[in-house]
């Protein structure tokens, strides 16, 4: 509870800051592609209504950029219209599969010849889950692109290898429990889900927040007892119809193709009930297609997009607080500390480059 209270903008902004550091710095290629790759995504950010003074910036005189880019539709373009495009112009069947349910389950012995990558999968995920907003997604591709450089076959990855798909869920399963932590501790939702779990408390007459485990502690255990029973529940499930769910890749591409197309046109479409936004996933699949062709690494760009906003309001917030004083971020301890590792993780690939460099000499 003590540490909860200690949270406050200045520490948003620095943790904020290291993630987006840390998805640049670990990505495959370039480290210089993947900042440029961060720089666009906190750009497309930026259109819109300002957060502090509420007036219109970047809209370029379009009613529908009033809201600015809609997460949901850059998403839908930039991963899935994107890669749907591509697989259009590709032939051939995908490879079979026939898995039977009890070949899914993961033996034994590769809990533990895994262990490492599963540690180190749920401490990410659950690190990226108590940053409110970010998601799953963002856990899951941090954790997928660590495994991939801390691998000794890193260009297996992308093929289906183990330590790719173990480390991708184990963190996007992690940032569940993870986005609970500042909802319970500090009453700030991790993640939509959230939004509507402090309101179904509100309407109890509970207020999340640090006294939460003083005055309800059975609320909290309550959470925590769910997701236990809700991960057996969904392990049981998965084990009785994964034979059908892989049975998915039988389906030919000219009919995948256009049929995951339509969903990806309503999906977006009934976010807003808004031809807009169809438009902007479009225009977000061509520029991933784009960005692929760059060799520019995809995540430093959405991960930027979705940590830009709140980048921004941590750090005016805490300017305003501060009447504009910026070297308050370096007298709290925790700020001071995350800016310090994520100044470090920034240096750290060219310090590594440079030695390469001098030791071909």
């Amino acid at each position: 509870m003590g540490l909860a209270l200690m949270i406050g903008p200045h520490e948003f902004f620095s943790l904020v800051l290291v993630a987006l550091v840390l998805i640049a710095s670990m990505s495959e290629g370039s480290t210089v592609k993947a900042l440029i790759g961060a720089a666009l995504g906190m750009l497309l950010a930026l259109p819109g209504l300002d957060p502090v003074t509420g007036q219109l910036r970047l809209d370029f005189g379009l009613p529908g950029m009033v809201g600015g880019f809609n997460m949901m539709a850059v998403l839908a373009g930039i991963f899935a219209v994107s890669q749907l495009l591509l697989d259009a112009g590709t032939r051939g069947p995908a490879e079979r599969i026939r898995l039977q349910a009890k070949r899914a389950a993961l033996p034994l012995r590769d809990f533990f010849r895994h262990w490492g990558n599963l540690l180190r999968s749920s401490v990410i995920g659950t690190a990226i889950g108590i940053l409110p907003g970010i998601g799953g997604s963002v856990g899951s591709i941090v954790s997928y692109t660590t495994a991939r450089n801390l691998s000794k076959h890193p260009e297996k990855f992308g093929t289906g290898i183990d330590d790719g798909v173990i480390a991708s869920e184990t963190a996007n399963n992690a940032t569940i429990g993870g986005a609970l932590i500042p909802m319970i501790t500090m009453g700030i939702p991790g993640s939509i889900i959230d939004v509507i779990l402090i309101a179904a408390l509100t309407l109890h007459d509970l207020r999340p927040g640090p006294l939460l485990f003083q005055s309800n502690p059975e609320i909290v255990y309550g959470f925590m007892s769910a997701m236990f029973i809700a991960n057996v529940i969904m392990l049981l499930l998965m084990l009785a119809s994964i034979r059908w769910l892989a049975r998915i890749v039988d389906v030919p591409k000219a009919y995948l193709v256009p049929i995951l197309l339509l969903f990806c046109v309503l999906g977006t479409f009934a976010l807003n009930n808004r031809m807009f936004d169809v438009g902007v996933m479009f225009a977000f699949g061509l520029v991933g297609i784009l960005l692929r062709g760059l060799r520019i690494p995809i995540a430093p760009v959405v991960i930027g997009f979705i940590l830009t906003p709140i980048a921004e309001k941590s750090l005016r917030a805490a300017l305003i607080a501060e009447q504009g004083d910026w070297t308050t971020f370096l007298t709290r301890p925790i700020s001071a500390v995350m800016l310090a590792i994520a100044l470090l993780m920034l240096i750290l690939p060219f310090w590594q480059m440079w030695k390469r460099a001098f030791a071909t000499r």
